[in-house]
């Protein structure tokens, strides 16, 4: 029994592979996470031109993060009916309508509307991103392609935020935002000639997110791959704090302990294609367990600026790279249902992140850094945990089949 095959997967060994197609979702990811986050940056610039508060401005990555699980839950019904390489090239123009909007809006209805555009792209995106990707290459290479896609994150979580900020402060926040445009515009044109004809298939359909979830070892992926993501952003979100006030780093230094932390994911991201293939497995469960010890050194050692630098290092190459071995896992428990799986996936993702970050805060509003770390810890550990429950479920499915 090969693994990652599918009811297309015949023609997809017998025609050429489509590496010019996998670069241009990398491309489109780059451009997708960088308007995603893009606020953070700023946030302050745009509340001040929009006549709004800063908590209002904020809401600009809610509203998307909304919009994306909605997308999410829905995108799978559509792609059985679309060519999807049509419609990956809408998602794209939706990112460009989306830049065009927020960078020209003159409100904030105009600029939310610009927002909830994004948080479409966003969802559609990635929750199509594993099905096409082994529609591209062979099913031996489906690791290494979904490590280039998500290179794209990478990368953008490296120079996204400090580019967006400098670009602000040079140029404005609108020709931030607008430099998004010619990005996507680039992914466009490249997944059209670059994409062959990934028609859909409207006969039999593939089974609903429900059922999906009676599958033990897909239940229990879920659920570890939902809580992977809680205690990472429950720490991670409140980070740039925990700098500022407990390893108490100016300005430069916090920008280059992010800076840090963001090469670390690029290079994370780059190497972990090479070990998924045979050794998944051990990865799901290792990588939690890692950012767990990770984050209760930050507690042991949060005042020493060296230390932390070198944890935040490892921070992100372990956690930046988790969601390659995610999409790898999907990719292999679900390859006959990977959009609909995808947007499963995608819609818990989302809701991990958003329980984390208020999870997070909670506990550091009124306990402080060592709670809100804390926790984060134990989440990850629970994590691992699920994570081989998970490992060993699909292995008894496969021992089965």
């Amino acid at each position: 029994m090969q693994p990652f095959r599918t009811r297309h997967s015949t023609a997809a060994v017998a025609r050429s592979t489509y590496w010019g197609g996998v670069f241009a979702m990398s491309l489109g990811v780059f451009a997708l996470v960088a308007a995603e986050f893009m606020p953070v940056s700023l946030l302050t610039p745009m509340a001040t031109d929009l006549h709004i508060s800063e908590g209002q401005a904020g809401q600009a990555i809610s509203v998307s993060g909304l919009f994306a699980l909605i997308t999410s839950l829905c995108i799978a019904a559509l792609a059985r009916r679309c060519d999807r390489r049509l419609l990956l090239a809408a998602l794209t123009g939706l990112m460009i309508v989306s830049a065009s909007i927020t960078a020209c809006a003159t409100s904030y209805p105009l600029f939310m509307l610009g927002r909830a555009f994004i948080g479409v792209a966003i969802g559609g995106f990635w929750s199509l991103s594993a099905a096409i990707a082994m529609r591209l290459v062979p099913d031996e290479q489906v690791p290494k392609a979904l490590a280039i896609v998500n290179s794209g994150n990478a990368l953008a979580t490296v120079i996204a935020a400090p580019l967006g900020s400098l670009l602000g402060a040079m140029l404005g926040w609108r020709i931030a935002f607008f430099c998004v445009v010619p990005l996507a515009a680039i992914a466009l044109v490249w997944i059209l000639f670059s994409f062959p004809a990934l028609p859909g298939n409207p006969g039999p359909q593939g089974r609903s997110k429900v059922s999906l979830l009676k599958r033990p070892a897909v239940a229990l992926g879920m659920l570890a791959v939902s809580l992977f993501f809680m205690g990472q952003f429950s720490l991670f979100t409140y980070l740039r704090p925990f700098l500022e006030t407990v390893t108490l780093v100016g300005p430069g230094t916090l920008s280059g302990m992010l800076l840090i932390l963001g090469i670390g994911g690029f290079i994370g991201t780059y190497l972990i294609g090479s070990v998924l293939r045979n050794g998944l497995r051990r990865i799901l469960v290792v990588i939690p367990f890692i950012m767990a010890v990770l984050a209760v050194a930050l507690i042991i050692w949060g005042k020493n600026t060296s230390v932390v630098a070198i944890l935040l290092a490892a921070w992100g190459l372990v956690g930046t790279s988790a969601p390659v071995a995610w999409w790898t896992w999907l990719a292999r428990t679900l390859p006959d249902d990977a959009e609909s799986g995808g947007g499963l996936l995608v819609a818990l993702v989302q809701l991990a992140i958003a329980s984390g970050a208020i999870v997070g805060g909670m506990l550091f509003d009124s306990l402080g850094y060592r709670a809100t770390f804390g926790a984060s810890a134990a989440i990850l550990l629970v994590a691992a945990a699920i994570a081989a429950m998970a490992g060993r479920a699909s292995h008894h499915s496969a021992e089965a089949v």
